[in-house]
């Protein structure tokens, strides 16, 4: 039976014996020699190359093939305290480890052929940005105060409006919608500055009698503190925290940019 293949096919004998073992979907661990070494001959009369360094390692695994097959053929001598080897052995480690090694230089071959086709660019930095610089140092305005003090007093804030709430009545009679105006609230925040000056952030939160109030009060002074119009100190670690009011006009919700 004649196979119809290349030398150029493969990459040498054990390659040509996984392609015999695949394409007549043998079980590696069980070669039947005989079948395999009549195939892997046919192939070696039809090769058309000549370079006798090439023949040679196509040749070894032929000889190797008809050892094999000749030493299966003739009967194991009878030993009772040493098992029966088999002599298809060798080969099945040697065909494992190549295939092993083949499947990882398949997989380097692809990452190869992707990271070919990925272009790279240096990092670039537009001028007005480099160029940009910050007109108040926001670390220096909030000193060692943090985002999670500050959500600790708010959680707190929220939890105390919680608890006066009755959690039977509360249920009673129909939901409405909380109606407020953003920009009212925004500038109720300037006006209570404006008059008062020092001011201390619990104080103002519980002004609000509602929980969005409360929500949209901390996001007012979060803003009025990046705008750089009120300065926040906390003197010790828990401790409530005092608010100072540095500017002296109002400024709407559009010149803040919401």
């Amino acid at each position: 039976m004649s196979i119809p293949v290349k030398l150029e096919a493969f990459e040498g004998p054990l390659d040509l014996l996984l392609h015999l073992i695949d394409k007549n979907k043998i079980n590696i661990y069980d070669i039947p020699i005989v079948e395999i070494t009549e195939q892997y001959l046919d192939y070696i009369k039809q090769m058309e190359e000549k370079n006798m360094e090439i023949m040679s390692e196509f040749l070894v695994m032929a000889a190797t093939l008809i050892n094999i097959k000749s030493r299966m053929l003739l009967p194991a001598p009878a030993t009772e305290e040493e098992e029966e080897i088999d002599p298809r052995q060798e080969l099945v480690d040697r065909l494992l480890e190549y295939k092993m090694y083949k499947y990882v230089s398949d997989q380097l071959r692809d990452k190869q052929e992707d990271a070919s086709r990925v272009m790279f660019k240096s990092p670039t930095i537009p001028k007005e940005i480099a160029d940009f610089k910050e007109d108040i140092d926001v670390s220096e305005l909030i000193g060692d105060l943090t985002l999670s003090k500050l959500h600790e007093i708010f959680t707190s804030i929220v939890k105390r409006q919680s608890d006066k709430i009755d959690p039977i009545r509360s249920k009673f009679g129909k939901i409405e919608q909380e109606e407020f105006d953003l920009s009212d609230i925004f500038t109720q925040i300037q006006e209570y500055g404006i008059e008062h000056k020092i001011f201390y952030f619990r104080n103002l939160l519980e002004k609000q009698s509602t929980k969005m109030e409360i929500i949209v009060t901390f996001l007012g002074i979060l803003e009025l503190i990046k705008l750089g119009r009120i300065k926040i100190e906390q003197e010790q670690l828990f401790d409530d925290i005092r608010i100072t009011y540095l500017a002296s006009d109002i400024i709407t919700m559009e010149e803040a940019g919401f």
